[in-house]
């Protein structure tokens, strides 16, 4: 803790994406801090040309600056959890990884984002190996969608609840401490996740919305999980609150008409719902 500094207001860092559309990266984990309270920072890794038809282009950061924007932001605030998403190519990665283990930083919530929801790539494949050795390890959650563990272990992705279960275990292998496999694009009543740690298997369901608004889901429910661990809810707590925050941001969304595509989630719905 810095010398005067405001224990009451704590801080979580994104490292991630921007989307200039709002609805996904950085701009929809700020949007989530704050509304659950947190104090929000940034670290750019890419400039994208996006909106909720797709993305037109990426424009990397370089990774010395990503190690810049890093630095500074270490040097001056007490950060009490990370969320990191698109990390684009391998030096990325790897800046992002050294940046982290530099400052010591151990809340980090990986969120492994290769896809957008529109099928754009946004994470060259020969960084996925990276992802594996260097940024996995020091999560203490990473949160793959069916997609990403399928690729982060180089098999099938999970037809079902229980394979899901063994892909989790597997993911465990590769050093972080817990894995919640994400299974929102499954079929059925219920939008089953499935959080792996050492200890014990759990099922985090939630009543599944139909809606073709999901632009940002993953990104905003990494960011809640590492909002209510910034706010000091343990890892089991801190993912079923982000899960039942996302189903309200999915249903308020659900009659809302934002762009021509997938439009994005309601991030502000709490705010609404406080008036």
């Amino acid at each position: 803790m810095y010398a005067g500094e405001d224990t009451r207001v704590r801080v979580a860092l994104t490292i991630a994406g921007s989307d200039p559309s709002g609805g996904a990266g950085i701009q929809a984990d700020l949007k989530t801090f704050t509304v659950l309270g947190v104090y929000g920072a940034s670290v750019i890794t890419a400039l994208t040309a996006q909106n909720t038809m797709g993305v037109t282009g990426v424009l990397p950061v370089p990774p010395a600056f990503t190690d810049q924007q890093i630095d500074a932001v270490a040097a001056d605030l007490n950060i009490a959890a990370i969320k990191t998403g698109m990390l684009g190519d391998t030096a990325t990665v790897i800046a992002v990884a050294e940046g982290i283990k530099r400052h010591g930083y151990t809340t980090v919530v990986a969120d492994p984002v290769m896809v957008a929801t529109s099928g754009d790539l946004l994470l060259a494949p020969d960084a996925i190996d990276a992802v594996r050795a260097m940024l996995i390890p020091l999560a203490l959650l990473i949160t793959p969608n069916l997609h990403e563990a399928a690729q982060l272990l180089g098999t099938q992705t999970a037809a079902n609840v229980a394979e899901m279960e063994v892909q989790g275990r597997r993911l465990l292998e590769l050093g972080a401490r817990a894995v919640l496999i994400k299974g929102g694009h499954m079929t059925g009543a219920s939008a089953i996740d499935v959080l792996v740690t050492r200890d014990r298997v759990t099922h985090v369901a939630a009543q599944r919305v139909d809606t073709r608004n999901t632009h940002g889901t993953g990104c905003t429910l990494s960011a809640a999980i590492a909002a209510h661990l910034a706010l000091g809810c343990d890892l089991e707590q801190a993912v079923h609150r982000a899960k039942l925050f996302l189903t309200a941001a999915l249903l308020a969304a659900a009659s809302q008409k934002i762009g021509h595509g997938a439009g994005p989630v309601d991030h502000l719905h709490a705010l609404r719902a406080a008036n």
